[in-house]
């Protein structure tokens, strides 16, 4: 059954690998769970109603997104609500608060108006095409170099914002910016206070977990980056027993472990305010509309193709076959998250974790979801999974990543450049859509003023213009 559905043979791999891949998948961007309705509510601030509306939307659409890319695509892509969209979500639903005056549950009902209408945006475009069509403008140059610019975020992530240690003195403090770029380490001591032990346990655990993957995938083991997270996560865990004296596991003795069905059904689930969307402001709805679709295609859009180019999954002309179903997955998650209750769904960087692993089919997909869905009932268990954890994976993944550089042409400034700046501003900026679009604006230029100016297709324009617009105008 799974064989005839899924072509393992035919893709080179078999149900166990794929269990794995999903599993390890489903471990690297666990986090989404619990930090996607943080950042939804202000961290439970506007209610724990809420909170466990977008707690249990973030669960089931990410799932129906998964399972879609699953049957329809047959693809190892993991679909959640992105970050920096439900950071930018929240920041809208604040700015209704303002204009109209409304409670934040309001103005939050308002604001997944505007995901359902992007949403729905995004269907259409995908099922007349114009979504792949966009992929295809994207020179072959700037395509080469997202994989290696994804890359360089992962390690970004797993290295710089991953697992953050709070104190007496503040924070977060992570480990490249407070510990690593210390003078010395009295200063990151001096500056953490009683999180310094914190952050030393983090960062052993860290590179532990680093070693215990690279050594065993250079050993050939298959499950080599959900064992290293599994070894690194008892090390974790044996470090906070044995070193801060506190309990890994305290916070499951009063979980609760039944899904808040009543407080989605009162909060979110088609609670769309109509009412309320019309009060902002046809001009504001229609920037918001577009700064959401921009963000959400190029995101998606580059983290299919750098995962996909990782797992050789792309044509000689750098296409992915099946892009199309891809697409509508993460359109098809983004309607149902309107729905549900939460921000634009989008195919998640970490799915690089599950391909490295040995996912090449919908299966892997399929085992994610199935998990997501799982954590309604179990998600007490999923964050007791430590960031430093996930850290190490991020990492070794990313590290995999940049080895793409080969395939760039190194001699031609035209893919040079672009990529050059896509390496380092997809970390920074934090956004692998903006970091696309400076590629794009890069490439427009150069070729324009080196006169070869008709090497550059007329969608190629039209991105770039797009991307100078958002950039400076409506920003």
């Amino acid at each position: 059954m799974l064989e005839k559905v899924f072509k393992l043979k035919e893709n080179g791999t078999n149900v166990k690998t794929e269990i794995i891949a999903g599993l390890t998948t489903f471990m690297t961007m666990a986090y989404i769970i619990a930090l996607n309705p943080n950042l939804l509510t202000g961290f439970g601030a506007n209610g724990k109603d809420l909170w466990n509306g977008v707690f249990m939307a973030t669960c089931i659409a990410s799932a129906i997104g998964m399972f879609v890319m699953a049957f329809a695509a047959n693809k190892p892509f993991a679909m959640a609500p992105g970050m920096g969209l439900n950071s930018f979500f929240a920041v809208v639903t604040a700015n209704i608060m303002s204009i109209t005056g409304m409670t934040y549950v309001a103005s939050f009902q308002a604001a997944l108006v505007i995901v359902l209408i992007e949403g729905i945006i995004f269907v259409v475009l995908s099922v007349l095409n114009v979504r792949e069509k966009i992929v295809d403008a994207i020179p072959l140059g700037v395509r080469l170099g997202i994989a290696p610019a994804i890359g360089m975020m992962l390690m970004n992530i797993g290295l710089g914002s991953n697992a953050g240690i709070y104190s007496e003195t503040g924070g977060p403090f992570y480990a490249m910016g407070s510990f690593f770029a210390a003078l010395t380490p009295g200063l990151a001591k001096e500056q953490m206070g009683t999180g310094y032990a914190s952050m030393v346990l983090t960062v052993v655990t860290m590179f532990i977990g680093l070693f215990v993957i690279v050594i065993l995938a250079q050993k050939g083991v298959k499950a080599a980056v959900i064992l290293g997270m599994l070894v690194a996560s008892v090390v974790y865990w044996a470090g906070q027993a044995i070193f801060l004296n506190t309990n890994p596991f305290a916070g499951l003795k009063d979980a609760s472990f039944v899904p808040p069905f009543a407080d989605m059904a009162n909060t979110t689930l088609f609670k769309f305010n109509f009412a309320g969307f019309a009060e902002i402001g046809w001009f504001t709805v229609i920037t918001l509309v577009v700064t959401f679709c921009i963000i959400d295609m190029f995101d998606t859009i580059g983290t299919l193709v750098g995962t996909a180019s990782r797992a050789g999954m792309l044509d000689k002309d750098g296409k992915m076959p099946k892009m199309k179903e891809a697409l509508l997955a993460d359109a098809v998650g983004t309607v149902v998250g309107s729905a549900t209750g939460t921000s634009t769904v989008t195919t998640f960087i970490e799915s690089a974790s599950g391909v490295e692993a040995g996912g090449r089919t919908g299966l892997t997909a399929l085992v994610t979801g199935i998990i997501f869905l799982a954590c309604m009932f179990i998600a007490p268990i999923a964050a007791i999974i430590p960031a430093a954890a996930t850290s190490a994976a991020l990492i070794y993944v990313g590290v995999l990543m940049v080895s793409g550089l080969k395939n760039i042409n190194f001699d031609d400034i035209c893919q040079t450049v672009p990529v050059a700046l896509m390496l380092i501003a997809m970390p920074i900026s934090g956004s692998i859509g903006h970091a696309i679009g400076i590629g794009l604006i890069a490439y427009t230029v150069i070729k324009i003023f080196t006169g070869k100016a008709k090497d550059v297709s007329v969608l190629t324009y039209v991105l770039s213009l797009i991307f100078l617009i958002k950039f400076f105008l409506v920003a």
